[in-house]
């Protein structure tokens, strides 16, 4: 398994995995998750396996308490007080490969890199509670959040707060 940065050929890959991971969620354009990775490459990944991406990761920094809205292109960051999670997904050929728990330990050192103390993301779809396992609390904010599905709740995770071992369980 090879954690990369995100390449042109990887686009059509990272779709077909949005696709599969949110069958019930209208897919976001190309031109919005591009946008992520031109914001803030170095925070934007792919996961292989045999040269096969399996798992992908948009997160760029931004202003705490207001996330961006579901199929917003992003041209540049407000403030940067967070790392955004705005998605992180794997393929079905990625369990048990350990890939999100390397992903998400990457991410917490870039945060830490940047000078950011906190990474936030918005959960939809149930994984409010997978996130509350991982130390990620739930936030309400001024914004609205009406871009998202119904269920969607703003979270975000203290990187002090974990400083002793931090990880994502599969």
């Amino acid at each position: 398994m090879q954690i990369r940065a995100i390449q042109a050929q990887d686009w059509p890959s990272i779709l077909h995995i949005q696709d599969e991971c949110y069958p019930n969620i209208e897919p976001e354009s190309l031109d919005a998750l591009q946008s992520k990775a031109m914001l803030s490459p170095d925070t934007c990944y792919v996961v292989t396996q045999n040269d096969s991406v399996i798992g992908y990761c948009l997160a760029h920094p931004w202003q705490r308490d207001l996330p961006p809205s579901l199929e917003q292109v992003l041209e540049q960051a407000p403030l940067q007080e967070t790392l955004y999670l705005h998605d992180i997904a794997f393929s079905a050929k990625a369990r048990g490969l350990g890939a999100g728990a390397a992903v998400f330990s990457r991410l917490i050192e870039r945060a830490q890199d940047k000078g950011l103390d906190s990474i936030s993301l918005v959960a939809v779809g149930g994984a409010h509670t997978y996130w509350q396992r991982m130390g990620f609390k739930s936030r309400i904010i001024d914004k609205s959040l009406d871009s998202y599905p119904e269920d969607a709740c703003y979270m975000v995770y203290a990187i002090a707060a974990h400083a002793s071992g931090a990880s994502l369980q599969e």
